[in-house]
């Protein structure tokens, strides 16, 4: 086939992030049998190496300027670019990724008939598509996670950066979700959750439940456990839902545990650290490190991982490099979503514990006492946690996955 990828996120190096490590592993895979044209956009952090190391992935790589950030943080300029996702319809983030350029190249490939296929790497690269490419080839969304449902739990959880702003967004970004779902022929999800999300939106459309994988070269097993009382937590430090988990974990969770356990050290690991979280450095047996050159590195030393996340929707490829790297998680079951840790799966089969559930500050603190004391239990979660993640969270299957769907095959 020959496949058109839209990704305004320029995705090399995969390590930069969520969106970029989705993007390029599916497109390392699919340019196995299939010719890929890239279309994306470069900010100014984007080097020549970084183009050449992209370029060698694809059949094509075609490359524009990132518009820059608009400008205007006062008053009349958010309040003129919320008039403007009134009247149009279309979220500010997403318009600030627009360019008419690209556009163009992009109606006149559709028009030469260039490609089978077109996929949207992440839905911001939704607006390049027109409602009557469905008339000539395959078009296809891959939705890292529902906009109006993430907006919908933070505003529920009370965890929104802005709770006005939100309570004004929430009515248009469902409006948004449901209009750009009509444009697809085929939508892929990460987690069933958004699947139920978005299937509401567009019923006629063929839906894929695919989730994330881990490179096991960057998230190897560990060869022993550190044992001790030492806690981390890994994720991109300027994420609005990171932030939140850290603070909760910081601030609410920490000091219970290190009542009962003096000397339990808390490693909040990951770039760009906002002043919020930099601020949990001062704090007693806290340290943050800011960009690491090995996250496996922070997890092999650690006791636990705690994802205690209360927002974002998605699979979190935090839980999966934890338990890829044989660190046992406590995590909540949003950090746990799109995953089966405990029970039985979907089919109905049995699957040991690779994970211990908790969703308040008293269930956290037991779970993780519970964890310092037992070796055992942290080598059952080692050990199944690791096994999970070979098993059900592989680039390879992803891809696979992803390939079926390109090619017009209904998995799930």
């Amino acid at each position: 086939m020959n496949l058109l990828m839209l990704s305004a996120t320029f995705p090399y190096p995969p390590t930069s992030g969520g969106t970029q490590v989705r993007t390029f592993n599916l497109l390392k895979y699919l340019s196995r049998n299939h010719r890929i044209t890239l279309l994306t956009q470069r900010s100014s952090t984007v080097t020549e190496a970084d183009m050449e190391g992209l370029r060698e992935q694809v059949a094509e790589l075609v490359v524009f300027d990132r518009p820059a950030d608009p400008t205007g943080r006062n008053i009349l300029s958010k309040l003129q670019r919320f008039t403007t996702f009134l009247t149009a319809g279309t979220p500010p983030n997403v318009l600030s990724a627009y360019t008419p350029e690209m556009q163009n190249w992009i109606d006149q490939a559709i028009q030469a008939n260039k490609f089978n296929v077109v996929t949207c790497e992440h839905s911001i690269n939704e607006i390049y598509i027109r409602p009557e490419f469905q008339k000539q080839l395959r078009t296809i969304v891959n939705v890292h996670s529902s906009v109006y449902g993430s907006c919908k739990n933070q505003l529920q959880t009370k965890t929104s950066e802005n709770t006005l702003r939100d309570r004004l967004n929430l009515p248009l970004l469902k409006r948004y979700e449901q209009r750009y779902c009509e444009k697809f022929t085929n939508i892929v999800v990460t987690t069933a959750e958004d699947r139920s999300q978005l299937q509401a939106f567009n019923a006629k459309a063929q839906f894929a439940v695919i989730p994330n994988g881990v490179d096991f070269a960057e998230f190897p097993y560990r060869a022993a456990d550190p044992a001790g009382h030492r806690l981390v937590f890994i994720g991109a430090m300027d994420n609005l839902a990171n932030i939140d988990a850290v603070q909760f974990l910081s601030l609410e969770i920490l000091p219970g545990l290190q009542q009962k356990y003096p000397d339990t050290t808390l490693a909040l690991v990951g770039a760009r650290p906002t002043p919020e979280v930099l601020q949990l450095g001062d704090r007693p047996g806290i340290t943050v490190t800011g960009r690491v050159p090995s996250m496996a590195e922070y997890l092999h030393q650690a006791t636990v991982c705690v994802i205690p996340m209360r927002t974002g929707y998605g699979i979190k490829n935090k839980t999966l490099e934890a338990m890829a790297a044989g660190t046992p998680v406590v995590s909540s079951d949003r950090g746990l979503e799109g995953m089966s840790v405990d029970g039985t799966n979907s089919d109905g089969a049995s699957i040991p514990l690779c994970a211990l559930r908790a969703n308040c500050v008293e269930d956290y603190v037991q779970a993780i006492a519970r964890l310092f004391e037992d070796a055992a239990l942290r080598q059952q979660l080692s050990q199944a946690g690791r096994s999970l993640i070979e098993t059900d969270y592989t680039w390879e299957r992803a891809g696979r996955l992803y390939e079926s769907v390109l090619a017009g095959v209904q998995n799930n």
